[in-house]
């Protein structure tokens, strides 16, 4: 805390005294459980109702007067009330060794004016200031900011629903990243004409959209997500009509909790719709789904023109599964529509009025269905070509007329249970995936509260470090294959960089949390940090040998390293240095430079980019420079710098 925010009564008196000149209204909370700041403020507001200042019923959503309690910081905002503008300043202070926020207020219409010029450029930046601050510049949705900072704390009745775009990767690939853009642009234009104006769209992810609809009963939420959905696979994508769009998505009611837990309850059923993709899982169907569990029969659908076929088939098959039957193709086409991935199998006669089987099969590829409805082609044609071209059009089975009846019986279930067993694998890897990835984000944040407890350092560093490796990684892959990284490398990357400074444990607090310039022989010790992280890990004799553990040693060992030989502690140059420590390297500085530190105020992005470029932070990489460059406004989006 600086000097002067620590004073006396008298002192307090005197500032006062000065302020009343230029402020209309200045005044003085006490603060009591720091530990408890949202808490205390309620408290506050019990008692004094600050908010009455501005004629309001409830508290302001932006209280700067809470914010400095929290941060210990000056903080400061413009109020608009009834057309008039208003200066509010609010600074944290001790008083005699109490702890109280100073407000002071003044209204600026009567000494301050506005050029004619700049008149129309200031009132479009107050009005449209939280429009640019909470939008997302791809999709006009709201951003994940607006999630942290308005959403993520509220209780409210509201159905909560996480939105996935299926195969969105494979999209970027395959049509390029517009492509990709305008996929997502198409997405949040059809969610935006289904919902009301007071539901609440948000780009929660990269590909993940938030969804949340206040006051809404479970029925009308329920019918509400299957309409998104429906529209959304049956959209065209403007530009790229071969381009198939399909989400799937989770969906609970808050039953009184936060918005956040309401996420993360919405986020497994989520999980659960990817199985199968294409798929909306809300608590509704959840709950439907285990009264139905060993009560209903799987589903075959017959579709044959012969009534004596159809007969002969449903006898074979009527007492372990419910059978519903089509005369010809068009019925066939109806039913699939109506029931869908209900539909366990379908078995298929070639030869048939309207449509034929062939057709039938067409359309099932053209809409998908028949990734995920197994069909067994039924037919007395025996020709090669026929039987080829069934299994061309991605039949599983295909058997022959006259039937046997235990043979139609065991393919039948054969194919069935062979399906039902790949869903379950499916289901299973994506649970693992989530588990995996809910873990490594939990190493994280442990890893960043253990730094921040031992370093004077943010606890957002090793979080900060582990997003910008990811940005790297992403761009250099694209710009290049001279480093041969594949997916998993990334990964795997991204993740050990959270190691990259653990060898700090080893380094005395007085060094480690010195406010000033170290000594040389105290920066010498500072510099072992690195060799000590190295030596962590490599005393780790059971998984030293796990890439995982060996990509950290290089992180942790080389990530001071400079391309042009002038780094620590080997001065290694160039390539010599591997590029999981240049990456983490450049993401080190950067953040180092933005963040505030004991020994310095936080550089604007602007400062620090220009250091950065001018060789002021050590020589880099030029082909990192240039992704740095590239991805620097995708910085900005996905991490939150305290100005």
């Amino acid at each position: 805390m600086n000097a002067e925010e620590r004073m006396t009564k008298e002192q307090l008196e005197e500032e006062i005294r000065h302020f009343r000149k230029i402020f209309q209204e200045i005044r003085l909370f006490p603060i009591g459980n720091i530990s408890d700041i949202d808490e205390e403020w309620r408290k506050i507001n019990e008692r004094q109702r600050c908010y009455h200042y501005w004629k309001r019923e409830t508290p302001c959503d932006n209280c700067v007067a809470m914010r400095a309690a929290t941060t210990k910081e000056e903080k400061g905002k413009l109020e608009i009330v009834n057309g008039k503008i208003y200066q509010v300043i609010a600074r944290y202070i001790e008083v005699d060794e109490k702890p109280y926020v100073l407000e002071l207020i003044r209204c600026l219409d009567g000494d301050w004016s506005i050029g004619e010029i700049n008149h129309e450029r200031l009132i479009d930046m107050f009005v449209h200031y939280n429009d640019r601050l909470y939008r997302d510049a791809v999709t006009d949705a709201y951003n994940r900011r607006y999630y942290e900072d308005e959403m993520k704390n509220k209780k409210k009745n509201a159905g909560v629903a996480l939105i996935d775009l299926d195969d969105f990767k494979l999209h970027n690939d395959t049509y390029g990243h517009q492509a990709g853009d305008m996929a997502l642009y198409t997405v949040v234009d059809i969610i935006r004409k289904n919902i009301r104006k007071t539901d609440k769209l948000i780009r929660f992810g990269g590909n993940e959209f938030l969804l949340v609809m206040p006051e809404v009963t479970e029925e009308v939420f329920s019918q509400k997500l299957q309409l998104i959905q429906e529209r959304i696979y049956n959209a065209n994508v403007p530009g790229y009509l071969n381009l198939r769009l399909s989400i799937s998505a989770g969906g609970v009611l808050t039953e009184g909790d936060s918005i956040e837990e309401a996420v993360n309850r919405a986020d497994k059923l989520m999980y659960q719709a990817k199985a199968t993709k294409n798929k909306v899982v809300t608590q509704k169907d959840e709950r439907e789904q285990y009264e139905k569990h060993n009560q209903i029969k799987q589903r075959i659908l017959v579709v044959d023109d012969s009534e004596m076929n159809r007969a002969i088939l449903c006898e074979m098959l009527k007492d372990d599964f419910e059978i519903i039957e089509a005369t010809n193709g068009q019925e066939c086409v109806s039913l699939i529509e109506q029931y869908g991935k209900e539909i366990s199998l379908v078995l298929l006669d070639i030869v048939m009025p309207i449509m034929d089987g062939f057709e039938i099969l067409m359309y099932m590829n053209r809409n998908h269905w028949i990734e995920d409805v197994p069909v067994i082609m039924i037919s007395s044609e025996e020709s090669e070509n026929y039987i080829r071209k069934a299994f061309k059009f991605g039949v599983s089975d295909y058997i022959s007329r006259p039937f046997d009846s235990k043979v139609v019986y065991q393919r039948v279930f054969n194919t069935i249970k062979l399906y039902a067993k790949q869903r379950r694998l499916i289901s299973m890897v994506s649970d693992q995936m989530h588990e995996k990835e809910k873990n490594n984000q939990m190493m994280v944040e442990v890893l960043s509260q253990i730094m921040e407890f031992r370093n004077g350092e943010s606890g957002l560093h090793v979080v900060h470090i582990n997003t910008l490796t990811r940005l790297f990684l992403e761009r250099l892959v694209e710009n290049t294959d001279a480093y041969n990284l594949t997916p998993d490398d990334c990964y795997l990357i991204s993740t050990a960089s959270a190691f990259h400074d653990i060898g700090k444990v080893g380094i005395d607090e007085s060094i480690l949390n010195k406010p000033g310039k170290l000594t040389k022989e105290e920066f010498e010790t500072m510099k072992e940090h690195t060799l000590i992280g190295a030596s962590m890990l490599d005393k780790l004799e059971h998984y030293k040998d796990e890439k995982m553990i060996k990509i950290a040693y290089q992180i942790c060992r080389w990530h001071h390293e400079r391309y042009d030989g002038k780094g620590y502690p080997d001065g290694l140059t160039g390539e010599q240095i591997p590029i999981a420590a240049q990456v983490v390297s450049v993401a080190d500085v950067y953040d180092a430079l933005v963040s505030k530190r004991v020994y310095k105020d936080a550089y604007s992005h602007e400062q620090a980019m220009k250091m950065i470029l001018n060789g002021e932070c050590g020589a880099f990489n030029l082909l990192l420079m240039e992704v740095l460059v590239e991805i620097q406004d995708k910085i900005k989006e996905e991490i939150r710098y305290e100005a």
